[in-house]
């Protein structure tokens, strides 16, 4: 198949673009300069020049290309986020996820592609408390804290988007806590700098609970999805959702670093606000059953302890 993915030199987009010219497609990159239009050739795939949020180059791009599928993996994060801001810390990623989803659904509408694709997430966003790890037919937190209201919006809006948009078989992809190369979670990434500088501790008691998946894994994933004929919202993730006071200290072992530090939930409030307290202490893992009974898909690193061993 004819495949755009648009965000192509992304963490994602890296894996994401060589694994689907290995299962035979013919795959275009969408990129917004010519270094990463390089990059993007130099895996063997073409490439389109077109900044996700210009409506004019980004209809150019697709009808250059006329693809039977659309990939939307645009984001906009880099140098780590600001907990206390958590909001300016995605707000291009949140544009991309609205402005940018209507600009590639709608360009892809005129040039008559069948499917759309779409990045989303899931971990914090799902509703706190109850169970460790959440279904798709589990709701979204009601009530994020102010600091996050602006990115579960554009989280709701790419899903609803793709999926309920007229003559699209569209699919969202919560895809959980990245890591590998590139990633926060990698080598050279933030926040393994600050676990090796022993400057991310435990928040509370630590119960908050957190999914993980390899970028390669989620790629694969991905690709499964692309060649399927399903629609709706599917959970990418491994099999072992895993509390903060458990991978914390485990990734801390896997550096070589000293043990992370604690501190009560008052003194973390101060430093990384309520949305860093609540990632320690009362968000939610996911459950990945129904993205791999329906892709017949198996993530390579089926736990984070394995993967952080070997993946980062």
């Amino acid at each position: 198949m004819k495949v755009l993915v648009a965000g192509a030199t992304g963490g994602l987009g890296r894996s994401l673009v060589p694994q689907l010219l290995a299962a035979g497609h013919e795959v275009t990159g969408m990129t917004r300069s010519e270094s990463g239009a390089a990059g993007v050739r130099s895996f063997g795939a073409d490439a389109v020049l077109a900044d996700g949020l210009d409506a004019a180059a980004v209809r150019a791009a697709v009808e250059s290309v006329r693809p039977e599928v659309v990939v939307h993996q645009m984001t906009a994060l880099k140098g780590g986020i600001d907990f206390k801001h958590f909001d300016d810390s995605f707000a291009t990623t949140n544009q991309l996820r609205t402005v940018g989803t209507d600009n590639l659904l709608a360009a892809a509408k005129a040039a008559g592609v069948r499917r759309f694709v779409v990045q989303s997430y899931a971990g914090w966003n799902m509703q706190h408390g109850g169970s460790a790890a959440k279904t798709e037919a589990d709701p979204l937190d009601p009530d994020p804290v102010p600091a996050q209201r602006q990115t579960m919006a554009a989280i709701k809006y790419v899903e609803s988007a793709a999926v309920n948009t007229e003559g699209i078989e569209g699919v969202a992809l919560r895809y959980a806590n990245f890591y590998g190369p590139t990633a926060d979670l990698g080598k050279g990434g933030s926040m393994v700098e600050l676990i090796q500088k022993r400057r991310l501790p435990i928040i509370g008691d630590g119960t908050g609970v957190w999914s993980f998946i390899h970028y390669d894994d989620a790629a694969a994933a991905t690709v499964k999805a692309v060649e399927s004929d399903v629609t709706g919202v599917f959970q990418i993730a491994d099999d072992d959702p895993a509390q903060a006071a458990v991978w914390l200290p485990e990734l801390a072992k896997i550096l070589g670093a000293k043990a992370p530090r604690r501190i009560p939930a008052w003194l973390g409030r101060l430093a990384v606000g309520d949305v860093g307290v609540a990632a320690f202490t009362e968000i939610r893992g996911v459950d990945n059953s129904l993205a791999k009974r329906t892709f017949e898909w198996q993530p390579g690193y089926a736990s984070w302890r394995d993967g952080f061993r070997q993946g980062l």
